[in-house]
């Protein structure tokens, strides 16, 4: 698990928009999805949440099977939980900040 993130899913729906990204230590582009999702919460401060659901984790499966999510898929709930958006990472922090949607 890539440090800095939670693997728990109880922030989505409480107020603020969730990135989650369906984390696969298998794949390379994990770890530099990971890295541009710290980049835009740096920039973000606390203006979203970003969260991992890690394949082969209680937490994860349930996440991943609950919408049908694939590994390195970037999903995006809105501030009361629903899921609005998904694609396939690689994007970079400014993709990130751009898709989630909130001001700098």
């Amino acid at each position: 698990m890539p440090k800095g993130f939670k693997g728990t899913h109880e922030q989505i729906g409480t107020g603020k928009p969730a990135l989650v990204f369906i984390y696969d230590p298998n794949l390379g582009v994990s770890v530099s999805q990971t890295e541009q999702m710290n980049k835009a919460r740096d920039q973000l401060g606390e203006q979203a949440f970003f969260l991992i659901a890690q394949l082969s984790t209680p937490e994860g499966d349930q996440l991943i099977a609950e919408h049908r999510a694939n590994p390195a898929e970037l999903l995006l709930f809105d501030p009361s939980g629903q899921l609005i958006k998904r694609q396939f990472a690689l994007q970079n922090s400014s993709e990130l900040i751009q898709w989630i949607g909130v001001d700098e």
